[in-house]
């Protein structure tokens, strides 16, 4: 079994540094790892119904989709990941319970009463401090998880309040839970780093034959390529998602506006603008403009501009009309 040693900060790298290790490696591997603050969704969910789409363009946060499956969960150095790739039996090809098991006594040994609730989570006292999900890749599982220490939790969930009323359609949809720092807990006090040095310490005590590995500069470059073709991709992270309908209305310069799109890999296929309850000509720049177009606040604020929209050049906060369309 090999420790990895990864201490990049880069979401991007460290999602797609993931599936190398499954992909590529023969040997059982544990990684701890942490990023900074960015969105991580489910492989099965539709993004924007997961996001805050404009507090996370305004503050500049990555959204990445993993591989595995499960609800959206929100990174920062704050957050401490942990990944287990492991070979699987036919008997556990999904069994959160025994593969947090390490994990639990870890926190229990630090006073933490933490316990294993419903069918992924990590409580203290009923609030949520980890989530946990699991890929089958062959005869492999990849099983990770977060762990709270001490995170960002109004940035946290800013980030993920999302419009989920808004959205129609057959994605993974997360479970919303309140959640709590383990820093709170401690007896004594920890900063982060110490806390991810407890934890790594606490693994290569209980597997004697653990062998720490560092990342060649081969792995490091595979894992690069797969970042930049994969897990940086439109198409991979907001893409992805099962068709679904978007239905949304505000008010702007005294007149209420709705829209109501249908998307498809990413793309609006269909476009139904409505001004009062009256719905503009199929012909109508706006209604021309939104078919076929990514459903993405740059292209989409990019068509508003050149038709100037409901006077979309004129307002002093470009999404005061953005938000219509997330």
């Amino acid at each position: 079994m090999l420790f990895v040693k990864n201490s990049s900060l880069d979401p991007w790298f460290n999602i797609a540094a993931e599936e190398y290790l499954l992909k590529q490696f023969e040997q059982e591997i544990i990684m701890i790892w942490r990023s900074e603050s960015s969105i991580i969704v489910g492989k099965h969910q539709n993004t924007l119904a997961e996001i805050n789409a404009e507090y996370v363009i305004k503050h500049e946060i990555p959204v990445v989709r993993r591989l595995s499956g499960g609800g959206t969960v929100f990174h920062d150095p704050g957050n401490i990941n942990f990944t287990f790739i492991k070979s699987i039996d036919k008997d556990n090809l999904v069994n959160f319970r025994m593969h947090t098991e390490p994990v639990i006594a870890f926190l229990q040994s630090l006073g933490v009463d933490a316990q294993f609730e419903g069918k992924n989570d990590l409580r203290v006292n009923g609030l949520k401090i980890s989530g946990n999900a699991e890929h089958i890749h062959k005869k492999k599982v990849l099983h990770h998880g977060t762990l709270l220490f001490d995170s960002d939790l109004n940035n946290l969930y800013e980030a993920i309040k999302a419009k989920e009323q808004n959205f129609e359609s057959k994605a993974v949809k997360s479970i919303r839970s309140t959640v709590t720092n383990i820093s709170s807990f401690l007896k004594t006090p920890m900063t982060h780093e110490g806390f991810q040095k407890s934890f790594e310490n606490f693994f290569l005590e209980i597997y004697p034959n653990l062998q720490r590995y560092d990342l060649s500069a081969g792995d490091i470059s595979a894992i690069n390529e797969l970042k930049e073709n994969k897990y940086k991709q439109w198409e991979w992270n907001f893409g992805w998602s099962p068709v679904y309908r978007f239905k949304n209305h505000i008010r702007l310069h005294g007149k209420n506006i709705a829209v109501e799109l249908k998307v498809s890999k990413g793309i609006i296929e269909d476009a139904v603008v409505s001004v009062d309850e009256k719905k503009l000509n199929d012909n109508d720049p706006i209604t021309v403009g939104l078919k076929d177009l990514p459903h993405k606040p740059e292209e989409i604020a990019k068509l508003l501009a050149e038709v100037d929209f409901f006077g979309f050049n004129g307002l002093a906060d470009p999404w005061e009309l953005l938000r219509l369309f997330f």
